[in-house]
């Protein structure tokens, strides 16, 4: 099933930080997504702080860039699918790449 790229972020994501702002913060790291192509977007995630927000504010530990249609296969299996996306060179990160190691804990919260 794929997910709603738009509504994960801008208000499962959120929700999830806002219930749990100690799983959060224990994960830590300012993320910055650019989700490309139909239906992404970009959100800036302050798990310091417990914050979500639309937009690209700099300031991010890590950037991950990744199409949307590539985000769905990511998100649906992400330890089978990161590997192979990132080494396909379709999954990229900038910054601190332990930080992005730890993302699916975020979507674990």
């Amino acid at each position: 099933m794929a997910v709603d790229i738009q509504k994960l972020f801008n208000e499962e994501v959120p929700s999830k930080i806002a219930k749990n702002p100690d799983g959060a913060k224990a994960i830590g790291g300012k993320y910055q997504f650019d989700i490309t192509g139909e239906g992404g977007g970009q959100w800036f995630l302050d798990l310091n702080a417990a914050s979500a927000q639309a937009g690209n504010p700099g300031g991010a530990d890590v950037t991950i860039t990744i199409s949307s249609t590539d985000f769905q296969k990511l998100y649906e299996n992400p330890q089978a699918n990161g590997m192979q996306l990132y080494f396909a060179g379709k999954l990229k990160f900038v910054g601190n790449q332990m930080l992005a190691m730890k993302l699916n804990k975020l979507f674990e919260l």
